[in-house]
């Protein structure tokens, strides 16, 4: 269930889907969430269908496999990890 509507600006209302770097509504990853719960499913990405990473190790991990595959959005999020870390200089490389 994705809405396709326009996001929010307050990127504090989306989320980042790390297996695809999709960002979708709160609303929709709520409801998708819920459908999950009651059909008794594991939580997937609803954009591809991977499995949602279970820690924030697994999340990383998924960025750096899109970093490798020159994935925009995977690269400036890396960067903002380095930069909120004090890594000025990794922040930079990505």
């Amino acid at each position: 269930p994705i809405c396709c509507l326009p996001l929010p600006i307050d990127t504090d209302k989306s989320t980042l889907m790390s297996c695809c770097c999709k960002l979708i509504c709160d609303g929709c990853d709520y409801a998708n969430v819920i459908r999950e719960k009651r059909e008794k499913l594991d939580r997937k990405c609803p954009f591809c269908r991977h499995p949602v990473p279970k820690s924030e190790e697994e999340f990383k991990r998924n960025i750096l496999k899109r970093i490798d595959v020159n994935d925009a959005v995977a690269i400036r999020q890396m960067g903002g990890y380095r930069n909120q870390e004090g890594d000025y200089d990794g922040a930079i490389e990505y």
